[in-house]
């Protein structure tokens, strides 16, 4: 599995020297990632329904499970109001988009990219229930997963002992969807190769170029936040050092970068969160709520995006009507977290319900928005993921001592069969020493 991530970096600076050696060619092998997050995407239900299951299941009291979403939902508010300010403050300092022009070409991509990102408020909320029981597994729906497996969970629970043959058939379908997994993951390599060179072809360097700023300010802004705002969360939290915790998911940033998708690497980022020591009641809720609710690099691109398209149109929005309308976005954007281009058609369609004379602006950024995408789901994964261990230390479900030997080295990942058999049981000591980076 080590030569299998060495092959992904090279593929990934094969795929740039194609994308701009060959720019006509390299557009024809899009299809080579999209068909790998596809894969991927199929894996996501069942991983997610079975680790609920589980938790929940083995769970005493379902207050427990209740008190653990409640943490978790109370955090990711928090945290994307964090993202907000400081999108807010670093975009009002670099003033991004002065002396742009617009490019009338762009505006039809943009009026399409609204149409998609339209969605209300109330939409959302009744797209969570499925039209029946199994239709949550084909629609691919991460909310509709999570709705059907609580509910099952509980009724296993429910159910006592006579619910104990279902646990055990359930535990045996996670490591043959986990099998599946590893072997999907083989092809990473040919789609990183397919999605970089595809990129690069159709962007070439114009693009870049011409919205440098914007874009590295958001690199920037995201690197502040991960680094400044969740590391001191983490460490305050559960005494643990950020650089550590993201080497240890070194891989699966490496399978965002590649494929520009944070859904890619969630079914990886449940079973290493388990083998870290956090309990699965704790994953199985935190996770996959975190990937609809926890959106802190949207949250900062929305921001960002919304002052240079209003700045480079010579119309600034004034911090009240910043405030406003960037709130609007952040909720219409739920469920949006794992989706390439989401953020696009989100920003597009929160423009376009609440200043639709800013929404041809969009096509300003259509050029880097590949680029920008990949900033958001590295964000996002790293908020999820550092979200997971706080949560899991608040609520004492979490192992220091298993966290301290997997990122020391002394307990590898199984990288073969993806599941952790001694994940989730937290600690019976309350130390809290730090662990080392």
């Amino acid at each position: 599995m080590h030569y299998l991530y060495l092959a992904v970096i090279a593929a990934v600076i094969l795929g740039v020297i194609v994308g701009f050696a060959v720019p006509g060619v390299a557009q024809e092998l899009k299809p080579l990632g999209s068909g790998f997050v596809s894969l991927i995407k199929m894996m996501i239900s069942p991983i997610i329904f079975c680790t609920i299951v589980l938790g929940i299941g083995k769970v005493a009291k379902a207050a427990k499970v209740g008190r653990v979403g409640l943490i978790a939902l109370g955090y990711f508010l928090l945290m994307s109001t964090f993202a907000l300010a400081i999108g807010l403050v670093v975009g009002n300092v670099l003033h991004p988009g002065s002396g742009m022009q617009l490019d009338p070409e762009s505006v039809a991509k943009v009026q399409a990219e609204a149409a998609e990102g339209g969605e209300g408020t109330v939409d959302f909320l009744l797209g969570i229930i499925p039209e029946t029981l199994v239709s949550a597994f084909t629609e691919g729906s991460v909310l509709q997963t999570l709705l059907v497996a609580l509910l099952a969970g509980f009724a296993v629970q429910k159910m006592g002992r006579a619910g104990e043959p279902i646990l055990r058939g359930v535990e045996h379908i996670q490591r043959l969807v986990f099998r599946v997994l590893a072997m999907i993951m083989w092809a990473a390599p040919v789609a990183a190769f397919g999605a970089i060179a595809a990129v690069v072809g159709e962007t070439g360097w114009d693009a870049l170029r011409s919205l440098a700023v914007i874009m590295l300010g958001f690199y920037a802004t995201c690197l502040v936040f991960v680094f400044a705002v969740l590391g001191t969360v983490l460490w305050f939290g559960a005494r643990i050092n950020v650089f550590s915790l993201l080497r240890y998911l070194a891989r699966e940033f490496l399978l965002i970068v590649s494929t520009s998708s944070s859904e890619s690497a969630l079914p990886r980022l449940i079973a290493k969160m388990e083998h870290l020591g956090v309990s699965r009641p704790v994953v199985g809720i935190t996770v996959p709520t975190g990937y609809s609710f926890n959106l802190d690099g949207t949250a900062i691109y929305l921001t960002m995006a919304t002052l240079f398209i209003a700045t480079a149109q010579g119309s600034p929005l004034g911090v009240g009507e910043q405030i406003s309308l960037l709130l609007f976005m952040i909720i219409a954007s739920k469920g949006a977290a794992g989706v390439t281009g989401a953020g696009l058609a989100t920003l597009a369609g929160g423009l376009q319900s609440h200043r639709p004379e800013l929404v041809d602006g969009v096509g300003f950024i259509l050029g880097i928005d590949r680029f920008m995408s990949e900033a958001r789901a590295l964000t996002n994964f790293a908020g999820n993921a550092i979200a997971t261990v706080v949560i899991g230390s608040w609520t004492r479900e979490f192992n220091r001592a298993q966290a301290a030997r997997v990122l020391s080295g002394r307990d590898p990942f199984n990288e073969a069969t993806l599941v952790d058999d001694h994940a989730g049981s937290p600690e019976p000591e309350p130390a809290r020493e730090p662990v080392p980076a």
